[in-house]
């Protein structure tokens, strides 16, 4: 064992490390990687105005005054603490059964103390306060010498029995134990010297022990290049292995499906997807798979591109995938598909001399019967075109001519299952997403894929106005239910959105993450009830679509809402993507400061789709400032969702960028920021790819191949944390 994987408890004690356990810090490696969050000097406070309600946090005041009197509804007495950073007041409370505890703690903290506080932010009575923080004196910079005042103090990320002040005595005692030889060298050495970066040593030492601000910057610099360079090696390695693999190629026939499609179209391609048809096109035609990622914004056309190469692989002779996250998903493309065809879609053998394809659809739904035939038909290769959601990804399905793999909706999967489609050798993949990604994350989290994009949207895509509608304020939301009904009597539908579909399902989504006091979230079944109730729509009918549903009651309910005998529909955000209702007008989101930029966005494009321009009304229950707010001020201001991406980067907390939510796991990415670290990123791509192309092993570099091959055994993905 080396001394890294050392457990906590050999070297610091058994009460030190079941504290450090608590924040998921067991071994010597967890230690030294939990990094400070922040660095401050003895003579300046951190703002308490970056309190926020039931968060821990550490913050370094000054005592304004102490007072300790008894407490009035029980025994006891109570120590009050006020402090300050200048500007901004916080109180802390101590309490005891008797004075002389908290005399100590007056002693200590007597007016014009400067200490470190840390604890969990409560309110009381409309007032932020602290209650029985744990502190630590710092000492004024009269009594200490110039080095000490100009030393930074690092503040650890910290729990409520676990301050920053425990976790860095920790981390001293450990680096008295580690010399230079214990810490690996991830970075080759010419790399190191190119970019003017620390050693691997030197830069844990300057992280936790700086002696001037210019060491522990110096220090993240290292590390944002070694995390960068290890995740873009991993994406190069993937890249390069997916191309030394071959792949049938299957360029376009001239007489062929593909060409009988096109010439059918009764509308232009738009610009881009010529420019995005003609890339597709020399990829398929090529002896090696394609990895390529199509981004475009709602309503973008990527369906028909994605048709297009279908076509052009079962002409010649394979067979296409695609994958979608939903089962309404899969539904909505198998029957676009075949209205697109119309009647180039038919039963005939694959390959066969008649123009045209078999299109099936396979879902977990399906009875056993009509499963049995659908396997039957695709593993003889009767199926051209096969739509389907994860069950696609089940043992007991065989494409033996598999060519082609579309995966739509990318963020809904992980990678793995990504991955599972393109397992036989030589599959080509396309990966689709209306969730516009930017630049940096995308060469980030899909890095090994070759991107293009649809920027434009075709013609006759109506208008839609987006208000964003204050949920305290009654006249405004009587005014949505007058102006829905107005919607549906001119001819169209309307969409009402609700984040859970009963008053008692998961009991965390009622925790709101600003820590503002507010009713309940809207469910469908509550909602619709309140709905069939409101005057204003007295008479009109009103349905519900969930995702528990049966795919019978799923498409009853959207026959219904599609042919106008129901025209409103509660439903949760299983109708977020791919839905198309060309009659579609009205979009209500509830609760709309809780969901995310991409979500609402995705709403917002389920309407406006046919000859009617629409409205979406999003109520929110955000007070002006917080970070929900200035995401629906966001949403309302464009309908680009390329500029919405670049703008939902800019809001999210760091640890969200590249989240869990596909992966399950956080991300790994410590200091690395995507909002700001393009430069580094860049550089780190390009010196990947030339590390793998000059030694695809890395045998050479031995410290970057063991860490990438660390990072690709957290199953690959798991390192990449996408989202």
């Amino acid at each position: 064992m080396s001394l890294l994987e050392t457990p906590l408890e050999r070297i610091l004690g058994a009460r030190t490390a079941k504290a450090l356990d608590k924040l998921e810090l067991r071994t010597v490696q967890d230690l030294i990687d939990h990094a400070p969050r922040r660095y401050v000097h003895r003579g300046e406070l951190v703002p308490l105005s970056r309190a926020v309600e039931g968060e821990n946090v550490t913050v370094v005041a000054r005592v304004l005054d102490t007072s300790v009197r008894p407490m009035n509804a029980r025994r006891g007495f109570i120590l009050k603490v006020m402090i300050s950073d200048g500007m901004y007041d916080m109180s802390l409370t101590f309490f005891a059964n008797s004075s002389r505890p908290l005399a100590f703690h007056q002693s200590k903290l007597q007016k014009g103390t400067l200490a470190t506080f840390s604890g969990t932010v409560s309110s009381y009575r409309g007032s932020l306060q602290l209650t029985h923080p744990e502190y630590q004196v710092l000492e004024d910079e009269d009594d200490i010498d110039e080095a000490d005042i100009a030393r930074p103090l690092p503040l650890y990320p910290a729990g409520v029995k676990v301050p920053t002040w425990t976790i860095e005595k920790a981390v001293g005692a450990v680096l008295d134990q580690i010399g230079p030889d214990d810490i690996p060298e991830v970075l080759p050495e010419d790399y190191r010297k190119r970019h003017g970066l620390l050693g691997a040593y030197e830069a844990l030492l300057a992280l936790h022990c700086p002696k001037t601000d210019n060491d522990w910057k110096k220090a993240q610099e290292r590390k944002k290049h070694e995390e960068a360079l290890v995740l873009q090696t991993v994406l190069a390695q993937r890249s390069h292995e997916a191309m030394a693999t071959e792949s049938v190629p299957r360029p376009r026939l001239a007489n062929g499906i593909a060409a009988e499609f096109d010439s059918g179209l009764p509308f232009a391609l738009t610009t881009g997807q010529e420019k995005v048809g003609r890339e597709i096109e020399r990829d398929l035609a090529s002896d090696r798979p394609m990895n390529r990622l199509l981004q475009g914004d709602v309503g973008s056309g990527k369906t028909i591109v994605a048709l297009r190469a279908m076509l052009q692989v079962v002409d010649g002779g394979g067979q296409a995938a695609l994958l979608a996250p939903t089962e309404v998903l899969a539904e909505q493309h198998y029957r676009s598909i075949l209205a697109l065809l119309g009647d180039l879609a038919y039963g005939g053998m694959l390959g066969g001399s008649d123009i045209g394809t078999r299109v099936d659809l396979l879902m977990g739904s399906l009875g056993a019967k009509e499963k049995r035939h659908v396997l039957g038909r695709l593993a003889g290769g009767e199926t051209g075109i096969i739509v389907g959601t994860h069950a696609l990804l089940s043992d007991t399905v065989q494409i033996p001519f598999l060519s082609l793999a579309v995966v739509d909706e990318q963020h809904r999967f992980g990678v793995d299952q990504r991955d599972a489609l393109r397992a036989s050798a030589g599959v080509n993949l396309l990966v689709m997403t209306a969730t516009p990604i930017p630049r940096t994350l995308a060469m980030t989290v899909f890095g090994d894929l070759d991107v293009s994009e649809l920027t434009e949207l075709p013609g006759g895509r109506q208008e839609v106005s987006t208000t964003i509608v204050p949920a305290t304020k009654q006249a405004w939301v009587d005014r949505v239910w007058e102006r829905v009904a107005e919607e549906v009597k001119a001819g169209g539908r309307a969409f009402v959105i609700c984040p859970r579909i009963t008053p008692t399902e998961d009991p965390a989504l009622l925790e709101d993450p600003e820590g503002e006091s507010r009713p309940p979230l809207a469910s469908v079944d509550e909602m619709t009830e309140q709905l069939r109730n409101t005057p204003a729509l007295h008479g009109i009918p009103i349905g519900t679509l969930t995702g528990p549903m049966s795919p019978e009651e799923k498409n009853g309910a959207m026959a219904a809402f599609q042919s106008g005998e129901v025209p409103i529909l509660v439903a949760t955000t299983v109708v977020e993507v791919g839905v198309d209702v060309p009659d579609a007008t009205a979009m209500v989101i509830l609760d709309a400061d809780r969901f995310g930029l991409s979500q609402l966005h995705q709403l917002r494009g389920r309407i406006g789709r046919g000859t009617k321009p629409g409205i979406c009304l999003a109520f929110s229950w955000a007070p002006p400032g917080t970070i929900a707010a200035e995401r629906l001020d966001a949403f309302a201001s464009t309908r680009d969702g390329f500029v919405l991406a670049d703008r939902d980067l800019e809001l999210r907390r760091e640890g969200d960028v590249l989240g869990a939510s596909q992966s399950g796991t956080r991300s790994h990415l410590k200091f690395l920021n995507l909002r700001k670290d393009g430069e580094i990123i860049g550089t780190a791509r390009a010196e990947a790819v030339n590390f793998v192309e000059t030694d695809p092993t890395l045998a050479t570099w031995s410290g970057l191949r063991d860490a990438v091959d660390h990072a690709r055994q957290r199953t690959e993905t798991d390192y990449l944390g996408r989202n």
